[in-house]
């Protein structure tokens, strides 16, 4: 039975919110057994352990976040032609995303084995850590096609309205993952290579299960069929004009944050354990705060699709109400109730004296990017991607790095080197407003 919903009628306050729960809820997971390879690290191997994996973050998060925004590329065209009910469309579009998704990910296999030291070097990570963060690297980016095509099916199951599927199958590689870390090592003592081992085994398997998923729709336009596993042209083009900007987008953040992470670097190995531990928040607000963010362009794309102007603004609005106040509502948590999360990482109490102090700067200014990544979702939704991409380039990676050799040059603090994520949010989500407002009375007026 097909599991699909239209999101062009119906309450949007309601709909929206039980359209972003299981993405919600699958991201959350997703953070959750993510944190698990840095609190059983931290745990049973030690801080310098913790520390080597805690130094390939930034790394690891550049390039996850290339595909995932690569994803929310194939989401829009694929919301937009179900929204149409174009199904040869919609059908030459994921065939042709599933090569362009796994394709990108073997790239970015071949060019993490090759450079993880050089991009460690750059980064100027500490010489104690640098064996440890190169070995969990290498074997980590083993994964990069398997999360390639796990964000494709969540993507394509997302745009059609199908937002449990994904939850299950992420539900069922979690679970294999932490089982697969407390085996690695504590039983087998591998350490640093066993928490990326088990990453890696539960992405192939979080890969395996979307994609057999896909394939038992194939009687639906958006299932995979072997015989239609086959580029088209015309479709390549258009996903790379939409995903290429998105995954840079995604990435470029990331980017700036290498110059944030040598930064960090730049002072005693507690500061730099303690960041690694205070940073597992990021993912967990963001990631929910990123459920809405799918929603608004999931629910902007197919209402376009189907000429359905009204809605379109109005899943804006709303999805940026959504994320502002849980954003809001979790930063402030993690402020108040910040050292319990933090021993869940680390035992040495200046290690969590050090992420407290970036936690409480952190939550009262996880609300503010609401406003920055609500704005893009909408407008990638609209189908414009590329400008996006060039405010996100100017205003958070060009303005965090002229901030990073200027006011952080300056001050030499770990506190003016926090406060640049919230200044550039800011700066960006102004510019980004402005952009959508232009593109909503464009798209309003073909739509009237």
């Amino acid at each position: 039975m097909t599991k699909t919903t239209d999101l062009t009628r119906g309450p949007l306050w309601k709909q929206i919110f039980l359209f972003s729960l299981p993405l919600m809820l699958s991201n959350l997971l997703q953070v959750l057994f993510n944190m698990s390879d840095i609190a059983v690290v931290g745990r049973f191997a030690g801080s310098q352990a913790l520390g080597a994996v805690g130094s390939t973050t930034t790394l690891v998060a550049l390039f996850t976040g290339f595909l995932i925004g690569m994803g929310c590329g194939v989401n829009v065209l694929t919301a937009r032609f179900f929204g149409a009910r174009k199904d040869k469309d919609l059908s030459e579009t994921v065939h042709t995303s599933f090569l362009v998704c796994l394709a990108a990910g073997v790239l970015i296999l071949c060019f993490g084995l090759l450079f993880a030291q050089s991009l460690l070097q750059i980064l100027h990570t500490k010489g104690e850590l640098i064996d440890g963060a190169v070995l969990y690297l290498r074997i980590y980016f083993l994964g990069m096609p398997a999360l390639a095509l796990y964000n494709f099916g969540n993507a394509v199951f997302s745009a059609v309205g199908d937002t449990k599927k994904p939850l299950y199958i992420l539900l069922s590689a979690g679970i294999l993952n932490v089982i697969l870390n407390l085996f690695f090592v504590i039983v087998c003592r591998l350490n640093v290579a066993g928490v990326a081992l088990a990453s890696v085994i539960s992405q192939y398997g979080s890969a395996l299960l979307i994609t057999a998923a896909l394939f038992r729709r194939k009687s639906e336009p958006y299932g995979l069929r072997l015989s239609d596993l086959r580029p088209t042209a015309h479709k390549v083009k258009n996903i790379l004009a939409l995903s290429l900007p998105s995954g840079i987008q995604y990435a470029i953040f990331q980017i700036a944050n290498l110059f944030i992470q040598a930064g960090v670097n730049s002072f005693d190995a507690v500061v730099v354990e303690g960041n690694a531990a205070a940073a597992n928040a990021d993912g967990l607000v963001y990631d929910v705060m990123a459920a809405f963010y799918t929603a608004c362009s999931s629910f902007i794309g197919q209402n376009c699709g189907a000429r359905k102007k009204d809605r379109v603004l109005k899943s804006y609005g709303i999805s940026l109400a959504y994320s502002f106040g849980f954003g809001a509502f979790l930063g402030l948590s993690l402020a108040a109730f910040g050292r319990a999360f933090l021993s869940l990482f680390a035992a040495d109490p200046a290690v969590i004296d050090a992420g407290m102090h970036r936690l409480v700067i952190m939550g009262f200014s996880y609300a503010v990017s609401a406003f920055m990544d609500a704005s893009i979702a909408a407008s990638r939704g609209l189908g414009k991607s590329l400008i996006p991409t060039v405010i996100v380039i100017l205003g958070s990676c060009v303005f965090r790095v002229v901030w990073v050799y200027t006011i952080f040059a300056f001050f030499g603090t770990i506190t003016s080197l926090y406060l640049l994520y919230v200044f550039s949010w800011s700066l960006t989500a102004v510019a980004e407003m402005l952009y959508l407002a232009r593109c909503f009375r464009e798209q309003l007026d073909r739509l009237s």
